[in-house]
């Protein structure tokens, strides 16, 4: 109640009951921003009173649209504007496939375009342009203590050089050659352990961190579970992470029946039927990628390296295409991996199939 009668919420429903402002996403984006009109919004569309949109989208959209605006020179906006528009965004939007962006994918995207911002704005220093830039003119910029986002800018660079905007120039993409840290399985399956036994850690904690530990999920992909990723058939529980439903061993599945039958939000509305496996703090949505990070943090398991070793684990012991099936991941992705695990399915078949012909 005391948040109903505050300042700016008070005035907002004011002037929406009221019919000075419309019940439209652009009414309210019209507001300033903050954590009270983007609860207003979430509460209005959890009562079905306004359609859903990818919030992070929008933001992303604004964000390009303001940096783009705000470049000094014509030339500049106009590459922008085709490099966040035509390719980023549009690489993003089909990748996302018609689901929600994540956090994640709209920092990258950010960083992206302001490595792009930094070398125009250098160039534009250097009294140069896309065009006339030559390679010994970028050679320059990336050995200097002024290039930023090296890696990012090289994808700016390579797109340039596709659309024809820019000639005769090299930057080298980053190949990955596998994990950069150590992989301490052990710690894994000691931590493992501790959340498979700890009663006395939160039941929601302890299988996201397995979803983690286990099957190399990220903070990202746990949040957006819901409930109909979970099943339960001829006594078995599943779980779809990718393609191919996974069976879940008889602890786990027990944490992840418990979370479907007890998960409730933290907000006011929409405490019970949540769709979302891990319900957040505004109604109907999910928790947010950062404080599923955290929750994970606090149970003493780094993200990276954690998953890293997984990814690495599984890799010595599945194929590539059954890896990226049954985790959801790109299949390059678990090539990579398998790569790195030095994992040679190839030869293992070739293996099998000499043996049973000689059985024969």
């Amino acid at each position: 109640m005391r948040w109903l009668f505050s300042g700016i919420v008070s005035t907002v429903l004011s002037d929406l009951s009221s019919g000075r402002r419309p019940f439209t996403h652009e009414a309210l984006d019209e507001l300033p921003e903050g954590k009270v009109v983007e609860h207003i919004r979430s509460v209005l569309v959890a009562t079905g009173t306004l359609p859903q949109r990818d919030e992070q989208m929008v933001r992303l959209e604004r964000h390009v649209n303001d940096l783009v605006t705000s470049h000094a020179t014509a030339e500049g906006r106009r590459i922008l504007h085709r490099y966040a528009t035509w390719h980023l965004l549009r690489r993003l939007r089909r990748r996302s496939r018609g689901k929600d962006i994540t956090h994640t994918q709209l920092t990258v995207v950010r960083q992206h375009l302001r490595a792009a911002v930094h070398l125009l704005n250098w160039l534009e220093n250097e009294n140069l342009t896309p065009v006339t830039c030559r390679q010994n003119d970028l050679d320059r910029w990336t050995t200097s203590d002024d290039a930023r986002h090296r890696r990012e800018a090289g994808h700016f660079v390579r797109w340039s050089l596709s659309q024809k905007i820019t000639r005769d120039l090299g930057f080298p993409a980053v190949r990955w050659n596998g994990p950069s840290q150590p992989i301490d399985d052990e710690a894994r399956w000691a931590t493992a352990r501790r959340l498979l036994h700890d009663e006395s850690l939160k039941s929601e904690d302890r299988l996201a961190g397995l979803l983690l530990l286990l099957y190399a999920q990220w903070p990202a992909a746990i949040s957006r579970l819901t409930v109909d990723h979970i099943e339960e058939t001829d006594g078995a529980v599943l779980i779809r992470l990718g393609d191919v439903p996974v069976n879940l061993p008889g602890p786990i599945a027990e944490l992840a029946l418990r979370q479907v039958a007890v998960r409730r939000s933290h907000a006011v509305l929409a405490q019970t039927d949540s769709p979302w496996l891990f319900p957040g703090g505004q109604p109907g949505r999910p928790i947010s990628v950062w404080a599923m990070g955290e929750r994970l943090r606090k149970l003493g398991i780094r993200l990276a390296e954690t998953r890293s070793t997984a990814l690495f684990q599984l890799a010595t012991e599945l194929p590539a295409a059954v890896l990226a099936r049954t985790l959801g991941i790109d299949i390059t992705v678990a090539v990579k991996w398998q790569r790195a695990a030095a994992g040679d399915w190839v030869t293992n078949a070739a293996d099998v199939s000499r043996r049973l012909a000689d059985q024969n």
